[in-house]
């Protein structure tokens, strides 16, 4: 097994878990995902897979989820803080 963790540090950390949270059923058959707010301000993505292209894959389908949810965030509330990974 092989597992990716990232924690992102936001104002917005709440507004991004209800944005994503529904797709974490969706990730596919050798890969797992999990998101959940650490605090009031962090939220972490934990991917877990069975191989190296699963671990990619995965990751590449939820950083991109979350880098539109940012994107959307900022379109409705435009000079916000951004994320930033840690």
């Amino acid at each position: 097994m092989h597992t990716a963790v990232f924690r992102f540090t936001t104002g917005d950390a709440r507004a991004l878990y209800h944005s994503v949270r529904q797709e974490m059923g969706d990730v596919g058959g050798r890969s797992s995902a999990r998101v959940r707010l650490a605090d009031d301000d962090t939220l972490v993505l934990e991917v877990t897979a069975t191989d190296i292209p699963a671990l990619r894959a995965a990751l590449n389908t939820w950083l991109r989820l979350i880098t539109i949810a940012v994107e959307m965030r900022e379109i409705a509330a435009p000079g916000d803080d951004c994320p930033r990974a840690a």
